[in-house]
């Protein structure tokens, strides 16, 4: 007899975007859900990470690839550039020409750059829109046309923030982007539950995916002084928590938006 395996997502292939950095959310689910047996096609796009503050993965892509495959399991990857209206439909072709099917969409990559009311600018809106947004959308489509229904385990998982639990002045281009994928989340999941895909969005609150500490001191410490349980939230929560909802455990939520915060209350 063939020993059954006891990882829950062994055979299962997943689509995660924006896995680019070891400290981020995205390396984070990556690492999860190769451990619980899934082969990996990730997306990342090292150009942004460049430009900000924190840099890009000191090793580059090689060394996050080499880390993930440390787990046993098959990881390809692509780079492609969200803010490029075809670059969805590419990078879900190519998964599906590498693997031939995809069980599981990650959306979790994101651009950000703050921006009060006064400094809103038509391209920074239009950005946020476009690879937060339109880029989501598009690669859920893409994925689902192709997707084998025959297959168990479909799942999609979208990011959202903590923008319809308090209020993000600063950030106002981001916050429009992120309410966005909240509010589209009720009703892809019921586009798509009837296939047996469930949908669902999670905010991992605040986590610490830059070094907040060393690059934004006064917000680590504003929120830490919230948080009830003394520290900020770490890539690893949000990512046990996607690994259950792609998990057959999970076959019955569908829908949600779920916030995995630590319990804080602003």
């Amino acid at each position: 007899m063939t020993k059954k395996s006891n990882k829950p997502l062994e055979g299962r292939i997943a689509l995660v975007t924006g896995v680019s950095r070891r400290k981020g959310i995205g390396f984070a689910i990556a690492s999860r859900l190769a451990q619980d047996g899934a082969d990996l096609f990730i997306q990342s796009y090292s150009p942004y990470d460049e430009s900000s503050p924190w840099g890009a993965e000191p090793n580059g892509i090689d060394s996050i690839l080499i880390e993930l495959k440390n787990h046993g399991h098959r990881v390809e990857y692509i780079e492609a550039n969200f803010n490029d209206s075809k670059a969805p439909r590419r990078v879900v072709e190519k998964a599906f020409q590498t693997f031939s099917n995809i069980d599981i969409l990650i959306a979790n990559h994101a651009y950000w750059l703050k921006g009060k009311l006064e400094d809103l600018k038509a391209e920074n809106i239009d950005t946020h829109m476009n690879v937060n947004v339109r880029a989501t959308l598009l690669l859920i489509k893409e994925w689902s046309i192709r997707h084998d229904d025959n297959r168990p385990g479909g799942r999609v998982v979208m990011m959202t923030s903590g923008q319809h639990l308090s209020p993000m002045c600063d950030e106002l281009s981001y916050v429009a982007s992120k309410g966005a994928l909240h509010q589209l989340t009720q009703s892809i999941s019921y586009t798509l539950v009837k296939r047996g895909i469930t949908v669902n969005t999670v905010n991992p609150g605040a986590t610490d995916t830059v070094d907040y500490k060393r690059y934004y001191p006064e917000i680590y410490q504003a929120v830490l002084n919230k948080e009830p349980q003394g520290r900020w939230g770490q890539p690893e929560d949000a990512a046990r928590l996607i690994a259950w909802l792609v998990s057959d455990e999970a076959q019955w939520i569908s829908g949600q938006v779920i916030n995995s915060d630590g319990g804080v209350h602003f």
